[in-house]
């Protein structure tokens, strides 16, 4: 399970190219099987923007539908999961193939200052958007009058 800050999409670049070189060694095909969900295959990739009153994240979870991804918010930690199962039963004339796929996918980020009651989420076309609504008064950020 991956532990992030939320950080604001135009901080985050830096250390992405590092995460890229990984996730494009270990997508190679001896590495697994590239029949699972592309989100299975490099982890939940997501962009982060921040605006005056709020957060919104865009997570890229093709392959899963709704009922498979669930959103937690924990402690000040946001956690979004996928799971999934796939099932295949091949039978030709002389041999029957049954195989299994489990996958899990999951992102956690350390999110504070916000109002948890209010978050919303939304998945579509592969896409979930989730708007985090800053809370005023949890403001952990203020500058101090020098007397």
């Amino acid at each position: 399970m991956m532990m992030n800050n939320l950080v604001p999409f135009r901080n985050q670049r830096r250390g992405r190219d590092l995460d890229t070189l990984f996730e494009r060694f270990f997508n190679d095909p001896i590495f697994g099987d590239h029949r699972m969900a592309p989100a299975m295959q490099s982890g939940i990739k997501v962009d982060i923007q921040e605006e005056s009153d709020k957060y919104l994240m865009e997570a890229e979870i093709p392959g899963f539908e709704k009922d498979q991804i669930k959103i937690d918010y924990d402690n000040e930690h946001l956690i979004i999961s996928a799971e999934k199962e796939d099932e295949v039963n091949e039978e030709k004339e002389n041999y029957i193939c049954r195989e299994r796929k489990m996958g899990r996918v999951s992102r956690t980020f350390l999110v504070k200052d916000i109002n948890p009651d209010k978050i919303e989420a939304k998945y579509e076309n592969g896409i979930l958007k989730v708007e985090l609504p800053k809370d005023p008064q949890k403001e952990t950020r203020k500058q101090i009058e020098i007397k």
